[in-house]
């Protein structure tokens, strides 16, 4: 019996394969267990289509990342924030403040987890902040922070 691996088998294959087994291995463990369905031509093409539908997300989703790093690393945002007689901030710009600058001002959607500062931000100036977008890409965000 022929059967296509839907999860890894350590003794088998690795998702995907198409394998030769033993009609009781087959059905009892394999597709008992769901670690494989019936290799029907059926089976494959739906599998086939799966697979290129996964590509094509995951090739639009490196598109979007790539898109979003070259404008952000266009922009240059500013913040505006109160400043103490000491010439520091009050309190600090956090990544949840960033973010939300970045929705306002540019209309950029981003996860607050992405946004990566070196040390907290405490003091008007320019800084370079660090995003990481998925998939291996990543780009600095230049920050202008001003006193309000």
């Amino acid at each position: 019996m022929k059967v296509l691996l839907i999860k890894d088998v350590k003794s088998l294959g690795k998702v995907g394969e198409v394998k030769e087994v033993k009609d009781g291995y087959g059905k009892n463990f394999l597709i008992g267990k769901g670690f494989a369905k019936h290799a029907t031509a059926e089976v494959l093409e739906e599998w086939e289509k799966e697979q290129s539908d996964i590509k094509s997300k995951l090739e639009a989703s490196i598109a979007t990342a790539t898109n979003q790093k070259e404008m952000i690393e266009s922009l240059k945002l500013t913040i505006k924030h109160k400043v103490g007689g000491n010439g520091h901030l009050i309190g600090s710009i956090t990544n949840k403040e960033i973010v939300k600058s970045l929705k306002a001002e540019f209309k950029l959607e981003m996860d607050k987890k992405s946004v990566h500062l070196k040390a907290p931000i405490k003091t008007p100036g320019i800084f370079k902040v660090d995003c990481k977008l998925g998939h291996g890409i990543s780009c600095e965000l230049t920050i202008d922070v001003l006193e309000a």
